[in-house]
């Protein structure tokens, strides 16, 4: 398992994992988006 963490932490350390990362911040900091994602977790919450 300390391997993929390693891969992980090494991919957000590259210029493709940042360009991702960045990404992911735009796409969190739109409204629709926010509402999307959390009407998935609760559907996702929902089946347990």
């Amino acid at each position: 398992m300390s391997g993929l963490m390693t891969r992980i932490k090494q991919f957000t350390r590259s210029p493709q994992g940042q360009r991702t990362i960045a990404s992911a911040r735009r796409a969190a900091a739109d409204p629709r988006n926010r509402d999307r994602a959390r009407r998935l977790l609760g559907r996702l919450r929902g089946r347990r």
